[in-house]
């Protein structure tokens, strides 16, 4: 846990898992990379376990009584893997505060206006950084005025997002007090970023695992999961599809289109592949919008 004070605001940081070396984790790796591809039991055992150790070494040492305003990290349509972590960690937060006779946990989220293809796990810090800085990031200043707020995320590695956090709280003017909170955090700068890219990946190599964590998991769609699919090789994409129900080929449908994956070539031919399979738009092609 570290704290950080100034004249503009106080920021308090807890990660439940350092990571202090490329090959040992206090966590399973394979649980956390079918997290990050929908498997929404482990999201609750992964929030449980953040919120119960935040609360015995962070919370209720520095908790002043305020309202509290939970953040989970920025998405436009579609939700990270983290957001159901955040769904989890409210429930066991709100168990104490209401335990505690405080006033339980309100909700908001950050707006993003950009849709991105390319995975973060795989860049370097300044790759990162350069990516996602042209973003626009928004919060509703007004409903979290004089209240605490802790953002909430799954891993820490560059600091890249919480940098434009920040950033966006600065040009917000906003100086509410904030928790930055994460399950694991990348404790040494001297292992390259790209670890990330390994933990997210230590489980999932191909459409077979997506398919056993679809089920054999509590699935959830998330932004990784759909992205993953969506950029599949046509013959393995058709096969995984093939095996899996209406209700699942619908909903990967409308999630990639409210997500405007629509804009990325490389995704078109398997995203026509769902509209017809769905019985939508019957007689158009994605390309014939005006709008692309």
């Amino acid at each position: 846990m570290i704290s950080e004070q100034n004249c503009e605001r106080e920021i308090i940081r807890f990660s439940l898992y350092p990571i202090h070396a490329p090959d040992e984790f206090d966590f399973l790796p394979e649980e956390y990379s079918k997290f990050k591809y929908g498997a929404d039991n482990i999201a609750r055992k992964f929030g449980y376990m953040l919120a119960d150790g935040f609360i015995r070494n962070c919370f209720s040492k520095h908790y002043d009584g305020s309202r509290i305003v939970v953040v989970p990290s920025a998405y436009s349509h579609i939700p990270t893997a983290s957001f159901f972590m955040k769904k989890y960690f409210v429930d066991k937060l709100n168990v104490y505060l209401f335990d505690n006779k405080y006033p339980v946990v309100e909700e908001t989220k950050i707006h993003r206006t950009v849709t991105y293809r390319e995975d973060y796990g795989e860049m370097s810090a300044q790759d990162r950084y350069r990516l996602i800085k042209g973003d626009k990031f928004y919060i509703d200043r007004e409903f979290i005025e004089n209240k605490t707020l802790l953002f909430l995320d799954d891993i820490k590695i560059t600091g890249t997002h919480e940098r434009i956090i920040i950033n966006m709280l600065k040009t917000g003017n906003i100086t509410n007090k904030c928790y930055m909170l994460y399950f694991a955090e990348l404790a040494d700068s001297s292992i390259p970023p790209n670890i990330e890219n390994r933990l997210n990946n230590f489980y999932v190599k191909d459409l077979e695992q997506i398919d056993n964590i679809v089920k054999n998991e509590r699935f959830r769609f998330n932004t990784r999961v759909v992205k993953f699919i969506l950029n599949s090789r046509d013959d393995g994409f058709d096969r995984f599809i093939e095996k899996q129900n209406y209700d699942f080929i619908s909903e990967l449908y409308f999630n990639a289109i409210g997500n405007e994956y629509f804009k990325f070539p490389s995704y078109l031919r398997n995203l026509e592949k769902l509209r017809d399979i769905t019985g939508l738009l019957q007689g158009c092609k994605i390309n014939d919008f005006p709008f692309l």
